[in-house]
Order: C-alpha cells, then structure tokens, then sequence
C-alpha cells in the first residue's frame, strides 16, 4: 500500500538536497504517517488507518465520526 493518508490524502513531495555548494539532487519528503486503530461508536466497530500526525491532532480536535464524514465527502474513504 503506498504511503497516503487515508483521511486527509497527504502524500510524499518531491524536492532537492541542496549541498553547500548548491548542488541539487533530487529527493522525497515522505508524509509522516502511522497505522492507528479507532473505534466509531456509531458503527460500533474498530478500524485500522494509516494517517498523518496532523490528521491525529484534528481527530483529536473534532473527534474521529465527523472526520471520516469529511473524508467521505471528498471521496477519500469509503
């Protein structure tokens, strides 16, 4: 599975490692992302994701029913 957050959709960009002397050579900025389980009350069943640190704090924040209500909205999760 590649490495996209399920919820927000954030995945690796692309950039350059950048020496002191100016050289660039290309290089991957990877979403900083974990595998968590959640449980949805209304549900009434527990679920793995893989999502971004910032995704963690909005759950945190707005709680996990209304964020997988969002990602559904924007078609990232069924």
């Amino acid at each position: 599975m590649s490495r996209v957050c399920e919820l927000t959709g954030k995945k690796a960009m692309v950039g350059n490692n950048v020496s002191k002397a100016m050289n660039k050579t290309k290089r991957k900025f990877d979403a900083n992302l974990i595998k968590k389980r959640f449980y949805i009350p209304e549900e009434d069943k527990w679920v793995t994701l893989k999502v971004s640190t910032s995704a963690l704090k909005t759950i945190n924040k707005i709680g996990i029913a209304a964020m997988l209500k969002e990602a559904r909205a924007k078609g990232l999760y069924k």
